[in-house]
């Protein structure tokens, strides 16, 4: 029995999913302050997807598809409506940034009357949303966007894996039926302006019947072109921003020459063909993941991925405001149930849309709202690490010594498949290659696994490795 106590990752960052009594009295009575004028848009039969069980449902979206093109009709959750501007609730998601989760529960950004209540996209509730209305053509190009605000009922509530099962076996819900074209036209998209899309094993601590254990995060068609959905209204709302001098954009320069030349040495050394008429993105968009040179071309192309951050502006617009992962200027505005961001972003997209002034609350917000952003970010993945390394130390506490399959992913790291582990290892260990290493190190306390190679270890099995390898 693995039993792993992921309170001490609470008290160790200061994550509490308490809120104060003000707080929580103004999410308990919430109520949406843009009710009189709101669009009645009730009759769009959308759906949320999530993942199984989840309660704080941001988007809910309908696809109609027609000769010329394509209609992606996408609800956000409208939390500016239910939070008072300066009131307790605002100050208090200020101060948290956005929602953190862990293996046993997540750490809440607005009190659950709200984000799984009053401002959840639910099935069969009326709930005021900002409706995105994204025009494409046939191509999959935008033709129009606008954003305003509407009362709407999703009609269903369905999951990654249950989508993809219904596409599967022909039977998918009418409402989403026109997802994989657009999600695949949108993927097309994004490789012909350079997006770099890292399909790098995502670990996850999970309760099994004999306690916590690792797995690896599948990742379904469904499961990318529903994030296509995402990044298209992302990628609108940057430019309604950008042509209004106003907003805060999601940022990631593009990778300089001497990274891409670095990757393309790694990659021929892994004994890959990159045609320099081949971008980074289409490159990487044919590497096999499940083999170990596809795995560690991959994990070397991390590089190509730094210097995320946040732009601000209100007049003169990010002298770089390119997202390089996404191959276009993007902004977060698809969350607002659990990213901060989101909500002023969204109101900036509203104004906007509308031609009206982007609202003084908003503006004078955006300086304060990028940094807390920026260090909420960085705050959210210390904890989804430590939740990762204290499992893994956990899971393989008094198995020190003992020998494990492995693929080297970079010179130092491997990822080990069962249980699903990625730990540094010692010895120089051959990138791309399949190799056995030993357990050097599990501390509970200290949250640390590590392994060690040596090239004689099994003398057999390394040469059988390498013929595999080849």
């Amino acid at each position: 029995m693995c039993d792993v106590d992921f309170q001490a990752v609470r008290d160790e960052f200061a994550l509490t999913e308490v809120f104060g009594p003000a707080e929580q009295r103004e999410a308990d009575t919430a109520a949406d302050r843009f009710a009189i004028g709101r669009r009645d848009r009730a009759d769009l039969p959308l759906v949320t997807i999530d993942p199984p069980g989840s309660c704080d449902l941001d988007q809910a979206m309908y696809i109609a598809a027609d000769s010329a093109g394509y209609t992606v009709y996408y609800a956000i959750a409208d939390v500016a409506a239910l939070v008072t501007p300066g009131g307790a609730l605002d100050l208090e998601t200020r101060r948290r940034g956005q929602t953190y989760y862990l293996p046993d529960g997540s750490v809440p950004l607005h009190p659950l009357s709200l984000s799984e209540g009053a401002g959840s996209l639910l099935p069969q509730q009326d709930r005021p949303a900002a409706l995105w209305e994204i025009r494409l053509d046939r191509a999959g190009e935008v033709v129009s966007a606008r954003v305003d605000r509407a009362r709407v009922r999703s009609v269903a509530r369905l999951d990654y894996h249950g989508v993809q099962a219904d596409w599967e076996s022909g039977r998918l819900h009418p409402s989403v039926e026109a997802l994989a074209d657009v999600g695949r036209l949108r993927a097309a998209w994004g490789r012909a302006h350079g997006s770099v899309d890292l399909r790098l094993p995502e670990q996850e601590a999970v309760r099994g019947d004999d306690g916590w254990e690792l797995r690896i995060e599948p990742r379904t068609a469904f499961d990318e072109w529903n994030a296509q959905i995402s990044l298209l209204t992302g990628m609108c709302a940057a430019q309604l921003m950008l042509r209004a001098g106003v907003g805060v954009l999601r940022t990631l320069p593009p990778a300089d020459a001497k990274t891409v030349t670095a990757l393309r040495r790694s990659a021929a050394a892994l004994g890959f063909d990159w045609p320099e008429s081949t971008s980074v993105g289409e490159f990487l968009d044919g590497v096999d993941v499940s083999t170990p040179r596809g795995l560690a071309v991959m994990a070397d192309a991390v590089s190509l991925l730094r210097g995320a951050g946040y732009a601000p502006f209100d007049g003169a617009v990010p002298e770089q405001p390119l997202h390089a992962g996404v191959g276009a200027p993007y902004a977060h505005v698809t969350a607002p149930l659990r990213r901060l961001g989101d909500r002023f972003a969204t109101e900036v997209c509203l104004a906007v849309s509308a031609s009206a002034p982007v609202p003084d609350w908003v503006r004078s917000s955006l300086v304060q709202i990028a940094e807390t952003m920026h260090a909420t970010d960085s705050l959210s993945a210390k904890v989804g690490r430590a939740c990762i390394d204290l499992t893994e130390a956990t899971i393989l506490a008094g198995r020190v010594g003992e020998r494990f399959a492995a693929t080297v992913m970079r010179g130092d790291q491997v990822f080990v498949e069962q249980p699903a582990v990625i730990a540094k290892c010692a010895g120089d260990p051959p990138e791309g290659r399949a190799i056995t290493v030993r357990l050097a190190r599990a501390d509970v306390a200290a949250r640390k696994v590590a392994f060690d190679y040596q090239p004689d270890m099994s003398p057999a099995g390394v040469k059988a490795q390498d013929a595999e390898n080849v």
